[in-house]
């Protein structure tokens, strides 16, 4: 099926090069006084962009997309290259495929400094998608300034936005919006804040700010803006589609910025986790009751300080003696593959520290003695992933200790980057010590400061694992993962590696719930399409007094609503710091059979429909890998053309848009995210076919119209969802 759904792919591919409108120039350089702007027709339908001032490029600055890109009409390297030269003192105009590139004056006079977007419609027709904001009044919409002695510079570009834009994508972010138009987004990663500069307008263009530098991203009213903290080049690309087609702008996304590989088959089962397993005592037994309850399993997770010290990426001896052992075991009762965390600190009584330290393998700080944060009662420093012999050496550690002995999958977790995860300095430390306002550390690495290459950090991380899946496996990236790593970040392209992205350590209430749904359709419109969630969220919310606790019957009601919720997501995958009456290991227990009897056979059963929709899972991930096509699609997606009320529902963030998706192409899904609720308001789009009830429920087998918002029946067992076509077609996965 991949070798023929592959073939198909490139048939369609040929056949589009053989009509598409092949670029009238290889670049445009315009010296504009002591800044140049470099832009160059890149892949299909887009341009890319890149301006400095003064002092140029070396060519070998940090980028996050590939040149060449996947596809495109080029087949060699654009490099820094062009064919034409100007002073901007003359208008250009270039084209590539369907998108224009215009460059004018200032004010109505004549010139050629100011970039403007158009996309070539269907009709000849020309449509402006946007331009450099510039009125007479206002800051250059490429504005340089030099806050420190050195040559780097910070940046703030600035783009024309219409009132009615819609903004999709942008990482994720802790908001309930998936139209993300009036936001401020600060581009810091930490715990749960993801902020990734990524995303498709409903004007019909894409754009990627290809800068690995902290900053912001504002979606104002008129104005777009991207700020670079510190940098040496200013990089962004801007892709055109058709109003509506959000496929083709993801193929765009993805062709510049990575395809997914294809998950190895275990990963989209059922993933066991909680805070945390202790011993291997506790794994071995907790294998024995999956196999002794008949109840699937896929993977079972160790979490953090399971080793003696930061930074030793070693399970403790003294609590795990016999690492292969305890790997077999769970093979042998339950056929599930094993995962373990790890964390970027390293503490200064690891064994792996003087070695780091010597080899300059360590991140520091501006000044000081280097350390960034603290935990468990020691300051610590990150190793420094963005130095290859820093990920070599990680990688050693973990296939010694880890791999060789059967878990060959990886948790990497706290490693956003700058300090330990969180967005305030004493992690770890009392609530009132984290509270005291000290900056974030501007951290030192072997490609630069924090400031510079922060983002590039959680990719560098997720790239050190990838590189030694690869070379274990002797595998190129891109092709098929046998092993899988889950990570709390990510930037642009991480969607290339075996990586899956979760939410973050999230709170066990409701809203919380409600929240992350939001949040993974803005990282499906961002790229990415491996991602997962805590199921039941991660930690006790303190205001709330059953949150967590898995002997209360309001916080088990919140755990089943999440649990099935997950039997539709990428992966699935439950985790969590629990609280508990009664307590018979280390933590409190977070197992299907842990929240009373009447929810256990509720439970089983979304962990066995998991299973049942495998050839399904399988088709979308396969989709995903050849085309980029989203998983979690976003309504709009799939009926902003078919539906006129969808535009309206996303623009305002209705519930009906930020608490929908499709799931593939034929689930509809709707999650219950209120307590205490038996029945369930749902709205159905207009799918644009012929048929009069196109949408069936999958508890009753009832069809319903398209176009309106029904009532469904929703006891606890039951999470809305709807199918289009025939449930055969679906399980079977002949749904493309």
């Amino acid at each position: 099926m991949y070798f023929s759904s592959f073939l198909a792919l490139g048939a369609l591919v040929q056949a589009a090069a053989a009509t598409y409108f092949a670029p009238n120039s290889t670049g445009l350089r315009i010296q504009h006084g002591f800044e140049t702007i470099l832009i160059q027709p890149f892949g299909y339908d887009g341009f890319r962009v890149r301006a400095w001032p003064f002092r140029p490029p070396s060519g070998n600055e940090i980028s996050f997309i590939y040149d060449p890109p996947i596809e495109g009409y080029e087949d060699t390297a654009h490099g820094m290259s062009y064919d034409t030269a100007t002073t901007g003192t003359e208008p250009r105009t270039l084209r590539n495929g369907n998108i224009i590139l215009r460059t004018t004056g200032w004010g109505g006079t004549t010139a050629g400094y100011r970039l403007s977007f158009y996309r070539v419609n269907d009709d000849g027709s020309e449509t402006l998608l946007t331009n450099e904001y510039a009125p007479l009044k206002s800051l250059n919409p490429r504005y340089y300034y030099w806050p420190g002695p050195g040559a780097e510079f910070s940046a703030e570009f600035s783009f024309s936005a219409t009132p009615d834009e819609q903004i999709y994508g942008t990482g994720t972010q802790q908001d309930h919006m998936i139209n993300k138009k009036g936001s401020v987004i600060d581009m810091v990663n930490f715990n749960t804040h993801i902020p990734t500069p990524v995303f498709m307008s409903n004007k019909g263009y894409a754009f990627i700010w290809n800068m690995p530098a902290e900053g912001r991203m504002e979606f104002g009213s008129l104005r777009t803006r991207f700020t670079a903290a510190s940098t040496t080049l200013v990089d962004y690309v801007i892709v055109a589609a058709q109003p509506g087609d959000y496929d083709t702008l993801q193929q765009r996304i993805s062709a510049l910025t990575g395809r997914a590989p294809t998950p190895p088959d275990f990963s989209l089962g059922y993933i066991q986790s909680k805070l945390r397993y202790e011993n291997q005592t506790e794994v071995e037994l907790l294998a024995q009751n999956f196999h002794d309850r008949d109840i699937p399993v896929s993977m079972i997770v160790i979490d953090y300080q399971s080793w003696a010290h930061q930074g030793d990426w070693a399970l403790d001896p003294r609590l795990w003696p016999n690492v292969a052992q305890m790997s077999a075991t769970v093979k042998n009762l339950t056929g599930a593959e094993m995962m373990a965390s790890l964390w970027p600190s390293v503490a200064d009584d690891s064994v792996n520290y003087a070695a780091l330290q010597a080899n300059g393998l360590l991140s520091a700080t501006r000044d000081g003695p280097g350390t960034t944060d603290s935990w468990n009662g020691s300051y610590i420093r990150n190793y420094d992933s963005t130095n290859p012999s820093a990920r070599k050496f990680l990688w050693s550690m973990l296939k010694k200790n880890y791999y060789d002995k059967g878990i060959k999958n990886f948790w990497i977790d706290q490693a956003d980057g700058g300090a330990l995860g969180e967005a305030y300095e004493n992690n770890g430390q009392s609530t009132y010590i984290q509270s005291i306002p000290y900056t974030l550390p501007n951290v030192n690495y072997a490609a630069g400061t924090q400031l510079g290459v922060g983002k590039l950090y959680p990719w560098a991380h997720q790239q050190a694992i990838e590189e030694g899946f690869r070379n274990a496996t002797d595998t190129k990236e891109g092709s098929a993962c046998d092993h899988v790593s889950l990570s709390r970040s990510g930037y642009i392209g991480s969607q290339r590696f075996c990586s899956m992205i979760w939410s973050g350590d999230t709170t066990s209430v409701w809203d919380t719930l409600a929240l992350q749904v939001a949040s993974g359709l803005s990282a499906a419109a961002t790229g990415w399409g491996w991602w997962t969630v805590d199921a039941g969220g991660f930690e006790v919310d303190s205001t709330v007094w059953w949150s967590g606790n898995i002997d209360t019957p309001e916080f088990r009601e919140l755990y089943v609503r999440w649990l099935a919720w997950t039997t539709f997501l990428p992966f699935m995958r439950t985790h969590g710091s629990r609280a508990c009456y009664y307590q018979d290991a280390y933590t409190c227990a977070n197992e299907p059979w842990s929240y009373g009897a009447s929810n256990t056979p509720i439970i089983v059963s979304y962990i066995h429909l998991r299973y049942q929709l495998g050839a399904y899972l399988k088709s979308i991930f396969n989709q995903f890998h050849l085309t980029g096509r989203s998983i979690m699609r976003p309504l709009y997606m799939d009926f902003e053309k078919t539906d006129p009320k969808i535009s309206q529902l996303v623009s305002s963030n209705s519930n009906y848009t930020t608490q929908q998706y499709m799931f593939g192409p034929r689930l509809l899904v709707s999650p219950v995210t209120l307590p205490n609720v038996t029945e369930w308001l749902v709205y159905l789009p207009q799918t644009g076919d012929n048929s009069t009830k196109p949408w069936t429920y999958w508890w009753t087998n009832e069809t319903y119209a398209g176009g309106q918002v029904v009532k469904v029946p929703a006891p606890v067992q039951h999470i809305p969802v709807f199918h289009l076509g025939s449930r055969e077609e679906l399980l079977s996965g002949d749904v493309f």
